[in-house]
């Protein structure tokens, strides 16, 4: 059997270094943002815990960054449950699954990112597990083969995807409470360095803190990175204390200026406005003009470039919007732009 990529963590375990495990909020009232998600799952915590029963089973989706990982162990703390964690590539067979299922407790949370690349034979086995709490194994092979269903304790899956769409339905019909995480505003990124700078313990000032946030993308996971090495900029090169022009140096040599875009972003824009007239242009063919695979660039790229305006999505291709053009310090076309088929 293929080794599974899991672990398992509860709340008095401590398995990530003292940095992370500092940063990574533990509890709904320690996260910040996100106050939709949070208050409709108090209530579903609240209400499980008056019942002495597991959580219903629970999706996130969204772009990568936005906390769908850290929601998931806020759940199993707030539940005081255990935590197993494995992601939809690492079950190859349904085994592995079965493997997993009758190793849980009861209540127990089993936490699936990249649940969207779950292959179609296990969802077969998910599916009566989710519902039924039950797993179905069949014992040998040809006429003699027989089926046996064995029990499972009540537990809860909670599944998380960039990918929505990918899901079938029939899966997703199957969990209780479906969420979205969106970008974070910028006052909850500040807050975000803020909190990430302290427990690294980094002096960091006002200005230092709102250069950061607001080339961090709305995503707490790029701000928390850029804090890492603007921090080691400011050791090195200034004298440990981030300010907002330390802070402008640093990001400037990681090239990323003062909207948040990185080379990556820049790429495809050019791509799209100086190889092909600022579009239509399909996914495809941007993809390999950047030397990328194209799910990088829909589920990384695209989303913070449509969030800003910067590229709109047709049924022929991407266009770059005018705005695009004057962030590149580029003229917009006056001509009507030529059509390409989405590739």
């Amino acid at each position: 059997m293929v080794e599974t990529k899991e672990r398992l963590t509860s709340p008095n375990r401590h398995q990530e270094d003292l940095g992370e495990r500092g940063i990574r909020p533990r509890l709904l009232a320690e996260m910040i943002g996100q106050d939709r998600v949070k208050e409709n799952l108090a209530i579903l915590i609240q209400a499980a815990l008056a019942r002495e029963e597991a959580l219903d089973h629970v999706l996130f989706y969204g772009p990568p960054g936005l906390g769908k990982t850290t929601l998931a162990h806020i759940l199993a703390n707030e539940m005081d449950v255990n935590i197993k964690v494995t992601s939809g590539p690492a079950v190859e067979r349904a085994g592995d699954l079965a493997a997993i299922l009758t190793n849980l407790q009861e209540n127990d949370i089993l936490f699936i990112d990249e649940i969207h690349r779950l292959s179609r034979v296990v969802e077969e086995i998910l599916y009566p597990a989710m519902e039924d709490f039950a797993l179905d194994i069949t014992i040998g092979k040809g006429p003699s083969a027989r089926s046996i269903r064995l029990k499972l304790p009540r537990f809860t899956i909670v599944g998380a995807t960039t990918r929505l769409a990918l899901l079938t339905a029939p899966l997703r019909t199957r969990f209780g409470a479906t969420h979205r995480v969106g970008f974070y505003d910028l006052p909850s990124m500040e807050a975000i360095v803020i909190r990430g700078a302290d427990v690294m313990q980094v002096d960091i000032d006002d200005g230092g803190t709102s250069e950061i946030a607001c080339r961090a993308r709305g995503t707490p996971r790029v701000a928390l990175r850029l804090l890492r090495r603007v921090r080691d900029y400011a050791q090195v090169r200034a004298d440990g204390c981030i300010t907002r022009p330390v802070a402008k140096e640093a990001l400037a040599l990681l090239e990323i200026d003062d909207l948040g875009l990185d080379t990556a972003d820049r790429s495809v824009l050019e791509t799209i406005i100086e190889k092909y007239q600022g579009g239509p242009v399909g996914l495809q063919t941007i993809a390999a003009s950047i030397s990328e695979e194209p799910d990088t660039v829909m589920d990384v790229v695209e989303p913070y470039l449509l969030q800003l305006g910067f590229i709109d999505r047709t049924p022929q291709g991407r266009v770059a919007t005018p705005i695009a053009y004057e962030h590149l310090g580029l003229d917009p076309p006056t001509t009507p732009q030529q059509r390409l088929p989405d590739m």
